[in-house]
C-alpha cells in the first residue's frame, strides 16, 4: 500500500473507458466519483488508514494539519469527449483534472476494449509517471508496471452460470479475476460483495476495501429543481410519465437476475387476495426489444396475467426525475436475486420511499 508523507503530492491516474457511457452503471460510478476525488485533499500523515475487516476509515476532521497533501488526478480517456453533458461534466472538474486522450487501435470494439484495458492503460500510466493506477470497473491490466488498484462491484459473471456468456466472455471473466489477484487494492460497494471477493477470487481480506455508495445530491434535495417546491416536483413528474395517483414502483434493468416477473406475479396475487386495485403497477426503465431467456419482456407476462389495464410502463427515467418517482410511490419493489449493491435501494429509501427487497 502506497503511503504519503506531510505535503507529498501523489499522482493517480483513472481509467476512463466508461465516461462517455454515463448512463451504464460503471458510466455513473465514473462519473459521481471523480469530482469526489478532484475535491479531496487527503489528510495528513498516510493514506492507507483502514480498519481491519478493510474497510477505508473516515478521517476525523479534528486531526486534520494545516498541511495537506496533493493529490494530481490524471483521466486516461479512449477518445475525446462529445460537447455538451460529458464535455460540461469535465469542465466542472477541469481545475483539478488532466484528460489524456489515448485511441485504442482499429480493432474489433471488443478486441478494441480489451488491448486498450490491457496494453494501453498500464502503459500511459507508467509513462505519465503515476504513482497509483485506479481502475473503476473489473478491468485490471494483467501487466501491472504502476500500483494498480481496481474497483469490484460484484462477480455476476463468475457467480451467475446465465451470465457466463460465450467462451470469449468466460476467457475475459477469468483475465480480470487473475489480474484483480494482482492488485495493490480491490475497492467494492458492499460487505457481501467483499465476502464473495475474498471467498471466490482468493484475495487477503486486508487487500479488499468496502467503500459503500452514496446518494447522488448535487443540490441538497433528491430530484428538485431551483426553487421548486418538493411537491411541484412530484406533480411536474407525474405529468411528464402520466403516472397514475397512486402506484407501485420498480425502476431498474430487465435482465432475469432481477426478478421482473416475480414483481409481475406478486402484484397479481395482490389483486387476487383483494388489494386495492386503484394502486398501480408502474414500471420504468427501458424494455428489452425481443423476448429471450436472458432478457423477458415483462409485457408478455403482463397480457398473460390480464393485467394490462394495472400496469403501467414509462420507459427511460431520466436522472433529475427518479427522485420525485421514488417519493410518490406507495412502495419501491426490488426482489433481485443477486446484487453487489443495489443501487436504486438507496435511492429509493434517500427518497423517502417505503422499500420491499429480497434477502440475500
Amino acid at each position: 500500500m502506497i503511503s504519503l508523507s506531510i505535503g507529498a503530492t501523489m499522482h493517480i491516474v483513472v481509467s476512463g473507458w466508461f465516461w462517455g457511457q454515463p448512463n451504464t452503471g460503471s458510466g455513473q460510478y465514473l462519473h459521481r466519483l471523480l469530482p469526489h476525488l478532484a475535491a479531496l485533499n487527503a489528510p495528513t500523515g498516510t493514506a492507507d488508514a483502514a480498519d481491519s475487516r478493510g474497510r477505508a476509515e473516515t478521517p476525523d476532521p479534528a486531526q486534520r494539519a494545516d498541511v495537506q497533501n496533493t493529490i494530481k488526478y490524471t483521466l486516461l480517456l479512449p477518445r475525446k469527449p462529445v460537447e455538451s453533458r460529458q464535455g460540461d461534466a469535465l469542465a466542472q472538474i477541469a481545475s483539478d483534472l488532466t484528460t489524456v486522450v489515448s485511441p485504442p487501435p482499429p480493432l474489433p470494439r471488443q478486441l478494441a476494449k480489451v488491448y486498450w484495458e490491457q496494453v494501453t492503460v498500464p502503459r500511459r500510466a507508467r509513462s505519465l509517471g503515476a504513482d497509483l493506477l485506479l481502475v473503476p470497473y473489473w478491468a485490471a491490466p494483467l501487466w501491472q508496471p504502476t500500483p494498480t488498484a481496481v474497483t469490484v462491484h460484484d462477480l455476476i459473471p463468475l457467480l451467475l452460470p446465465i451470465y457466463r456468456g460465450s467462451w470469449p466472455g468466460r476467457l475475459y471473466t477469468r483475465l480480470v479475476s487473475i489480474s484483480t489477484r494482482r492488485c495493490a487494492a480491490v475497492l467494492t460497494v458492499s460487505e457481501a460483495s467483499r465476502r464473495d471477493i475474498i471467498l471466490h477470487l482468493g484475495m487477503p481480506g486486508d487487500r479488499v476495501y468496502a467503500v459503500h455508495h452514496g446518494p447522488n445530491r448535487e443540490d441538497g434535495a433528491p430530484g428538485r429543481q431551483e426553487g421548486e417546491a418538493p411537491f411541484s416536483r412530484e406533480r411536474r413528474v407525474a405529468r411528464k410519465y402520466s403516472l397514475p395517483e397512486r402506484y407501485f414502483l420498480y425502476l431498474g434493468g430487465f435482465d432475469v437476475r432481477k426478478n421482473v416477473a416475480g414483481i409481475v406475479h406478486a402484484y397479481r396475487r395482490y389483486l387476487d387476495l383483494g388489494g386495492d386495485p386503484a394502486v398501480k403497477l408502474v414500471v420504468a426503465g427501458k424494455l428489452p426489444l425481443s423476448h429471450t431467456a436472458f432478457f423477458p419482456d415483462p409485457k408478455r407476462l403482463v397480457r398473460q396475467l390480464e393485467l394490462t389495464d394495472h400496469v403501467h410502463f414509462i420507459g427511460w427515467v431520466e436522472e433529475e426525475d427518479k427522485a420525485p418517482l421514488y417519493a410518490a410511490a406507495a412502495a419501491f419493489l426490488f426482489p433481485s436475486l443477486y446484487e453487489g449493491f443495489g443501487m436504486m435501494l438507496l435511492e429509493a429509501m434517500d427518497a423517502g420511499s417505503p422499500v420491499i427487497t429480497s434477502s440475500e
